[in-house]
């Protein structure tokens, strides 16, 4: 059995992983690793939930001199979320040598990240927003980066961030590292792959039949204005798990938090518009069990690892079949089998026609029954446990409280073991 004693890291390094349990490296891990510590450019494909957090990171820290008062080290995710478990990782493995991690990202005040650079830092991860407006100000200087990380390189080099991350890159020395890791590598980010990165070494790693999540994902027909109400019966026949329920839009996820409450269920709304503080709540309140159903834009489909999620429903279709993808894979983690659940609606079905030809595969799909009671599809869904008692007491949607905002934020070191093998 391989371990990570043959990438010959530094001992702190080494003491690190130990310390948070980590033993083995994963398929991603032994096949990347050694290339970047080689000085290769890398693109990295797998499953989310494979390893791919240390397989660039172990590299990236190797590659950091503390003693340089300067960034050294660049990573860019696509959500806050995601750049959090990132830092965290980094945080805790690389502090033992004196390397420095700041996160930045909005909702947040930007002072305080400023402040955070003027203190020194080797590493910054962070959204690509913030980082340009850090540069535009003169905050972040990027001129010493030797090593730079696209994570979720599919949604980074999508039309959305690409302008951004085109910019941030045109700053960097043209003499640097690069890495690219994703789930999927759709065509945009090999023609940038094939820009930016220097004759790359190119890792897929299909996982193991005994790697591959358990998942059941099984599509509704539903009938037209019934959206609500569907949805309703599945939570009505949900296991004892938590569960997460996808909007498409942020006004739609909180009104659709508000009319949940409404009906007595334990809800919790995470979207784009809610700031840092209030979307840590969000996320420790559902990590913790105090709230049952989290609904989420897609800022949750991509860095969240929450081992607990039994059920995943898409009350809404997302932009693209690879965030659909992103989605269903936040069950399933862990060795646990999950559910997926989507709601098709008359005008879904050429979208949904889309994502199964892009997909490659078709998706079992059923009619939901029009007439009834809400429980009366329940048993159609995995063997639901239907529920006995009524909902459980509901909380309120977090709101925003301008007053507790913090500007810095250090990772505890039991959340960063926690995404270990992200």
């Amino acid at each position: 059995m391989s371990s990570f004693a043959q990438f010959r890291l530094s001992p702190s390094k080494t003491r690190a992983l130990a310390t948070m349990g980590i033993e083995t490296p994963t398929p991603i891990q032994a096949r990347t690793i050694p290339a970047l510590l080689q000085g290769k450019d890398v693109i990295g494909q797998a499953r989310t939930g494979s390893g791919k957090t240390l397989a660039f990171g172990l590299p990236l820290l190797e590659a950091v001199d503390p003693r340089r008062n300067q960034v050294q080290a660049l990573v860019l995710t696509p959500t806050r979320e995601l750049a959090t478990q990132v830092g965290g990782v980094l945080d805790e493995v690389g502090k033992r040598d004196g390397i420095r991690t700041v996160l930045v990202f909005g909702g947040r005040p930007i002072g305080g990240q400023e402040a955070a650079l003027r203190r020194g830092a080797q590493v910054v991860v962070g959204a690509p927003g913030r980082v340009l407006d850090l540069i535009r100000r003169g905050s972040l200087r990027l001129d010493g980066v030797k090593f730079v990380v696209l994570d979720e390189a599919d949604e980074m080099l999508d039309r959305g961030f690409a302008p951004d991350v085109e910019r941030i890159l045109a700053t960097l020395p043209r003499q640097r590292q690069m890495a690219m890791f994703s789930a999927t590598v759709p065509t945009w980010v090999t023609q940038t792959a094939a820009r930016h990165l220097h004759q790359p070494v190119t890792v897929r790693v299909d996982p193991r039949p005994e790697d591959i999540p358990s998942i059941e994902h099984l599509a509704y027909e539903i009938p037209a204005g019934t959206r609500l109400e569907v949805l309703r019966s599945l939570l009505d026949g949900r296991g004892e798990g938590a569960t997460i329920v996808f909007g498409r839009t942020k006004h739609g996820v909180r009104k659709l938090g508000r009319v949940l409450q409404g009906f007595g269920y334990s809800v919790a709304a995470l979207q784009g518009n809610l700031s840092q503080n209030a979307r840590d709540r969000v996320m420790a309140d559902f990590r913790a069990g105090r709230v049952d159903i989290l609904l989420a834009t897609n800022v949750a489909a991509r860095g969240l690892d929450v081992d607990t999620v039994d059920l995943v429903v898409n009350y809404e279709l997302p932009e693209s079949a690879e965030l659909l993808t992103h989605r269903v894979g936040r069950t399933g983690r862990a060795g646990r089998e999950g559910r997926a659940i989507t709601l098709l609606a008359p005008e879904d079905m050429e979208k949904w026609r889309q994502f199964e030809r892009a997909l490659g595969r078709q998706i079992r799909r059923e009619r939901w029954a029009a007439a009834g009671s809400r429980a009366a599809n329940s048993g159609a869904t995995a063997a639901p446990r239907v529920a006995t008692s009524a909902p459980r007491a509901s909380k309120p949607v977090p709101t925003v409280d301008l007053r507790s905002l913090k500007l810095y934020q250090r990772i505890p070191a039991s959340q960063a073991r926690q995404m270990g093998q992200h």
